[in-house]
This record gives C-alpha cells, sequence and structure tokens, in this order.
C-alpha cells in the first residue's frame, strides 16, 4: 500500500498522467478528423459548455436539436433530404468530439490538483501546468469560433479557421508530451538538435497544410501520382487575385503544396534514420521510429489520394501524422537533454 501511494506522489505518475492526457488529445484529433469527414461539424449549432455536455435525451429535444440544424446553409443546401434517423448519424460524432473535450478538462484538472496537493508536482511548476488548462479551454474557444464560420452563409468550416484549430491542438500535444518527457526521462537541456526540431517543425507546418486539403476538399481531385493528371503542376493554379491567396484558396495548388511538403518530410526523416545509426540508447530508438512512421505515413497518403480520401483511410492519414509530430519531438527531446548519446559531427552545441 504505501509503495502504491509512494508512485501516486512521484514525478513518473506525473508524466504517466500526462501522457495518458496527450492521448486524450490524440483522440479528440482522431474524432475530429472523423467529424469533419463525415461532414458531421455542423450538427450542433450551439455553444453549451456546460448544458451542452448531455445529449437530446427525449423525442422532444432531438426535434428540436434537428430543427436547428435545419435553418443552416449545410441542410439547406446539401442536406435538405436528410432524415431524423440521418441527423443522428452525424450529430453523435460531433457530440463525441465536444465530449471529449470536456473529458480532457477534467482528466487534467482532477489529477493535477491532487500531483500539485502531493507534492509530485512544485510549486514553481503550477503556472506552466495553469497555462496548459488555460490552452486547452482557448482551443474549445477556438472550435466554436471555426463551427460558427459555417453557420450563416457556407456548407462548411472556413479552411483557415480549420488550420488554426488543428494547429492549436498540436501545440498542445506537443506541449503536454515534452513535458510529460521532462518528468519521465529527466535530465536537464545539456544541448540542442536544431535539425531534429526543424524536422518537429516541418511535421506540424505539413499537418496545417493538410487541414487546408482538408478544408478545400481538395483529395477529391488529382487522384494520380506521382504526376497530377498527367501534368506536373495542377490545371490554373492561381485564378485569384492576388496571386498568394491561391496558396490558400486554390484546391489544386494546396495538393501540390501538400505533396511538396511530403517529400521534405520524407527526406527529412530518410538524413534522420542515416544519422540516427550513429546515436545511441533511446535516441537511436526516436530516430528509427520516425523513420519507421514517416514511411507508414508516406504510403498511407499515396493511398488516401489514389482511392479519392475514404473516410477510414483519411482518417488513419491524420492521426498517423499526429502520431509521427510525437515520434519527432521524442527524438528532439533525447538529442537536447541526452547529447552525449551522440556522436553526429558538427550538429550544434549549447
Amino acid at each position: 500500500m504505501n509503495a502504491a501511494t509512494n508512485f501516486f506522489k512521484s514525478r513518473a505518475a506525473v508524466g504517466l498522467w500526462l501522457l495518458a492526457v496527450a492521448l486524450v488529445i490524440l483522440a479528440m484529433v482522431t474524432i475530429g478528423g472523423l467529424t469533419r469527414l463525415t461532414g458531421s461539424g455542423l450538427s450542433i449549432t450551439e455553444w453549451k459548455p456546460i448544458m451542452g455536455a448531455l445529449p437530446p435525451l427525449n423525442d422532444a429535444q432531438w426535434a428540436d436539436a434537428f430543427a436547428k440544424y435545419q435553418r443552416i446553409p449545410q441542410y439547406v443546401v446539401q442536406n435538405h433530404d436528410m432524415s431524423l434517423e440521418g441527423f443522428k448519424g452525424i450529430f453523435w460524432w460531433e457530440w463525441t468530439h465536444r465530449f471529449l473535450g470536456r473529458l480532457l478538462g477534467v482528466v487534467f484538472f482532477v489529477p493535477f490538483v491532487w500531483f500539485a496537493a502531493v507534492g509530485a508536482i512544485k510549486r514553481s511548476e503550477w503556472p506552466r501546468m495553469l497555462l496548459l488548462f488555460a490552452l486547452g479551454g482557448l482551443q474549445g474557444l477556438i472550435g466554436w469560433w471555426m463551427v460558427s464560420s459555417g453557420l450563416e452563409v457556407r456548407t462548411s468550416v472556413s479552411q483557415y479557421r480549420l488550420a488554426i484549430h488543428l494547429g492549436a491542438a498540436l501545440l498542445l500535444l506537443v506541449a503536454i508530451l515534452w513535458i510529460a518527457l521532462e518528468y519521465l526521462r529527466g535530465g536537464k537541456s545539456t544541448g540542442t538538435s536544431k535539425r531534429a526540431t526543424a524536422f518537429a517543425g516541418l511535421v506540424y507546418f505539413q499537418m496545417l497544410l493538410g487541414a487546408l486539403v482538408a478544408g478545400l476538399h481538395a483529395g477529391l481531385i488529382y487522384n494520380t501520382w506521382p504526376d497530377m493528371n498527367g501534368k506536373v503542376f495542377p490545371e490554373d493554379p492561381f485564378f485569384s487575385a492576388p496571386w498568394w491567396i491561391n496558396f490558400f484558396e486554390s484546391p489544386g495548388l494546396a495538393q501540390f503544396d501538400h505533396r511538396i511538403g511530403a517529400y521534405a518530410v520524407a527526406g527529412f526523416a530518410a538524413w534522420i534514420y542515416i544519422q540516427g545509426m550513429k546515436l545511441s540508447g533511446t535516441a537511436k530508438v526516436s530516430a528509427k521510429s520516425v523513420a519507421i512512421i514517416t514511411a507508414w505515413q508516406v504510403f498511407l497518403g499515396i493511398a488516401t489520394l489514389l482511392m479519392q480520401a475514404p473516410v477510414w483511410l483519411s482518417a488513419l492519414h491524420q492521426v498517423t501524422a499526429a502520431t509521427l509530430l510525437c515520434a519527432a519531438v521524442w527524438h528532439a527531446y533525447e538529442l537536447r537533454v541526452y547529447p552525449n548519446t551522440t556522436v553526429i559531427p558538427g550538429e550544434p552545441r549549447e
């Protein structure tokens, strides 16, 4: 009993708790992707952080929720023949996504209070934990801001707000993972790996490009590889003025950019693998993990494109991307905290 009690007062327990929080965020990213892919994100037209935790519990409540959905453009333009049963099908995706967001708040805050009370989280570490909690709440606001963009005129959410929503979730995931590694792996920052950090940044940027592709439904066009319907470049990519807006508005150009980003990620991961064979310990393991997940992700990306983005494959592609980001952060951490395990010539040090 004493051993168990002591464990739940340890820094290792804090690290495992934060990893569990990271898994909830990963689940949210996955369900969020499925919500978008199934066209379910606009099924709940109100934001009620407390009362909205309960789904409709009787026929009258279901009828009221459906009536509110019937007023928005997505129903009027796209789903005007949808039945109540069909509405329930998309409602549950969005409700589950929001439920996970509420669960995340509980899973984070309640254990934090315990760990802070028993001293496993030092008083000097409280501010950053509270900042993470605040960022989680901000993510909920960003999510509603995204949903609101599709309630008045559009039949789907803004691709810009979609990218910001995903980007904020990924930043929260990265921050929690890094802090979890500090508790589990220990060690102080004795070096740096700018290249490993740059790779993590590249994966993050590539995921934001993927969000633009998703928001523009660009995965449903140019479903050939390595060419784009027999061409290297999409047709008429700069149709809007000013020219730079096309990088965010042109579906063909968004897909092209995402392809180029994928090649950059694959090339960078290959370099990490080659250099990783010169490492030792967990740094070597993390380098191998980056390479393996990247190879799998490239395969999934090509398959998703060729098969015209089926829901299950697109969701797997997104969650694998988030997993790759986690592996990249892990590798960067290992090189930063344990630089003496490396024998990479010329790697910058602090």
